[in-house]
């Protein structure tokens, strides 16, 4: 009975939340189909006519398009290395015991709880000195080590509890500790891989502060300094059509990606809860 008096509640909340989610993306896709005087006259109104020449004008004036590709190269590299890097690390720490396992494996925790803004002063100087300031490949170096304590955090659990009775086969069968891995063991782990793969997506997509220090090469910003630039300028111009279109375009990706592969996130998120 008691279950039965909240469901309604229950229910209450999830469309008010489902509200609060929607109803901003929703204005943000009517406002970049609008003219400016649509915007202030009627914000909250269906345009009359579509003007999809505001997407034209934010990829194009704005650079809209160089920086969504400076942000799929850096992403799509730094997200490789850190999958690859982090599923060998996690299954190191989780299937052999060897003198100092536990202490590598709490560092790499421990540096989940350290602020990267704390870091940023000797980071940059670092990158400076190594003449990767303003590369790519400096970026890409420094958002895999950024996700990766994470990434061994998370798949760590999901190596642990295969069954060594897999891999033994596997070493009896001939395979090698790399063959009995890329071949047996990572494949049993895909929803974990699948799951944490996503999750490091989305944070290294929105990442701001990490590219500001380090990438001062306009040429070379990332979506996240792109949007930032494109609100100051479009904003003194009032072209608040033009910074609308370029917020969805870069919001886009984000949601394809988890329309895409949403059910990989649940399937994921429960065979971690469960094991």
């Amino acid at each position: 009975m008691r279950r039965h008096a909240t469901e309604p509640l229950l229910h209450l909340a999830l469309l008010a939340w489902a509200a609060l989610v929607t109803l901003p993306l929703a204005w943000a896709v009517l406002s970049s189909l609008k003219t400016d005087a649509e915007i202030f006259a009627s914000p909250w109104t269906i345009p009359g006519q579509l003007h999809w020449e505001n997407w034209a004008r934010a990829w194009q004036e704005a650079s809209i398009g160089r920086y969504l590709l400076n942000t799929l190269i850096v992403v799509g590299g730094a997200l490789a290395l850190v999958m690859l890097l982090g599923s060998l690390t996690a299954y190191c720490l989780a299937r052999y015991e060897f003198p100092g396992n536990r202490l590598v494996y709490y560092a790499l925790v421990a540096g989940m709880l350290f602020p990267v803004f704390l870091a940023l002063v000797p980071l940059f100087f670092v990158v400076d000195r190594l003449g990767m300031l303003g590369t790519y490949h400096g970026l890409i170096l420094v958002y895999a080590a950024y996700a990766l304590p994470f990434t061994v955090f998370f798949l760590h659990a999901f190596f642990r509890s295969l069954p060594t009775a897999v891999a033994e086969a596997a070493f009896l069968d001939g395979c090698s500790h790399a063959s009995a891995f890329f071949k047996v063991m990572l494949p049993m782990a895909r929803p974990g891989m699948v799951s944490v793969g996503i999750f490091n997506f989305l944070g290294l997509w929105n990442q701001y502060l990490l590219p500001l220090v380090l990438n001062p090469d306009p040429d070379r910003y990332v979506l996240a300094q792109g949007l930032a630039a494109l609100a100051v300028s479009q904003g003194y111009r009032s072209d608040f059509s033009g910074l609308f279109a370029g917020l969805v375009i870069a919001i886009l990706p984000v949601l394809v990606a988890y329309v895409l592969f949403q059910r990989q996130i649940r399937s994921g998120l429960t065979a971690g809860a469960v094991r």
